[in-house]
């Protein structure tokens, strides 16, 4: 057996939280289900095509702002409750980190969501988080503006047609924020450069990374800033 595969081996018996994290259009989907499938893991995707609420925010985020972040935070809650409980390896697609950090104060920031209603939402989450554990490795797919936009009229969503430039680069700016005082284990992808859907070399440089971190396999220093980043 093979170092690589006798070090997962190894790890198999224990169960693990890996999270995929970034902004709209990066391609979060896209490596979570090329993971799972290479490493054998269960993934975990967020709820886009039944959401109650998606359709009616985009066309008046003021009116719907608070619905759709709550909407969100019961169903992210959901999920690292039910990962809590399970024994299997896990990714997920999304966190609760990120409704909280990044979606919720951008729409704030932006006007679309009152004092009042923020406010509340974030004693919510802070209860919420009391009760929780961090993933224990988060994966941050870092990308511009103009590659998101690309990504975003590529998939070709209706609801996504109106989105403006200044709302995806507000959470743009937040990702940054919050990665930048992430505490938790993290690797950085750069998805402008690191094409892991269409080149199978880019995808292999991404899971030899994950090996690294996870398996203490083919070990890289980390740059500068937070996390190792490829």
């Amino acid at each position: 057996m093979s170092a690589k595969r006798s070090a997962r081996a190894t790890h198999w018996r224990t169960r693990m939280h890996i999270a995929v994290a970034g902004n709209i259009g990066c391609g979060k989907t896209t490596l979570t289900n090329m993971l799972a499938k290479h490493y054998g893991w269960t993934p975990r995707f967020e709820s886009v095509d039944f959401n109650p609420y998606l359709e009616d925010f985009y066309a008046d985020m003021s009116r719907w702002s608070f619905n759709l972040q709550v909407y969100f935070l019961n169903k992210r809650f959901q999920d690292i409750v039910d990962i809590s409980k399970s024994d299997e390896w896990i990714i997920q697609d999304r966190t609760i980190y990120e409704d909280a950090r990044i979606f919720a104060p951008n729409l704030h920031r932006q006007g679309f969501m009152s004092d009042r209603d923020f406010d509340n939402y974030t004693d919510l989450f802070n209860l919420m988080m009391s009760l929780v554990k961090m993933p224990d490795l988060m994966i941050y797919i870092r990308s511009t503006i103009p590659n998101l936009v690309a990504q975003i009229q590529k998939r070709g969503r209706t609801y996504e047609a109106s989105m403006r430039i200044d709302y995806l680069q507000g959470l743009n700016d937040l990702y940054e924020a919050w990665i930048a005082d992430y505490k938790g284990k993290l690797l950085i992808v750069d998805g402008d450069t690191i094409k892991f859907g269409d080149n199978p070399k880019d995808f292999h440089f991404v899971t030899d990374r994950i090996d690294a971190e996870l398996f203490g396999l083919f070990p890289f220093e980390p740059t500068e800033g937070c996390g190792k980043e490829i």
